[in-house]
């Protein structure tokens, strides 16, 4: 049996085939082929990954973890009770900290473009994750649908195979016991 897009989108999408989306036409299209859609999507982004993103990626994972945070914690208090403390008159940032404020300040605006540059390539994945669940959701859904039409098919020729031998039977049946004869009780 010869199908098309065209048919396929018809009947199991109720759509013309002008108005369906390049996903849903790959989708139907793999349903013709025989063809899985399913892939592994963090390889494809691997491919297209450079240094410069797995940097940010790795900057962005450890400056949102608890050990980042708790180290960092240490080493502000630290510096306070160094200089606070410790070096007293010699401390080479006495109170209020100033030069403690400009090295957060820069790691503040060095790291925050760094973590929104990789927030923005999650979005990026995730929206790329959502469109291939949607491929391989749409295809499933076209399989389950084929195959229930190949059960009602199936069905509908052994209906058609059991009414055959039905009559057949009764045939039978009328030549073994001619009409004038009672019935046996």
């Amino acid at each position: 049996m010869n199908k098309t897009v065209a048919d396929l989108a018809s009947r199991w999408l109720t759509r013309k085939p002008e108005n369906l989306s390049e996903v849903e036409h790959k989708v139907l299209q793999s349903a013709i082929d025989r063809k899985a859609v399913a892939r592994n999507v963090n390889d494809s982004i691997s491919l297209h990954e450079d240094t410069g993103d797995r940097l940010a990626d790795t900057i962005a994972r450890v400056g949102g973890s608890w050990n980042f945070i708790l180290a960092f914690l240490a080493f502000l208090v630290v510096w306070t009770i160094l200089n606070a403390w410790l070096l007293g008159r010699d401390s080479f940032d006495p109170y209020p900290f100033i030069f403690l404020n400009l090295i957060l300040s820069m790691l503040a605006a060095i790291q925050a473009p760094i973590i929104m540059m990789s927030q923005n390539r999650q979005a990026e994945r995730d929206r790329i994750d959502a469109s291939h669940d949607y491929a391989v959701n749409l295809k499933a859904e076209i399989e389950i649908m084929a195959l229930h039409e190949k059960l009602d098919e199936i069905r509908f020729q052994e209906i058609i195979l059991l009414r055959e031998q039905l009559r057949a039977l009764t045939e039978q049946i009328g030549r073994i016991a001619p009409p004038g004869d009672a019935p046996i009780q």
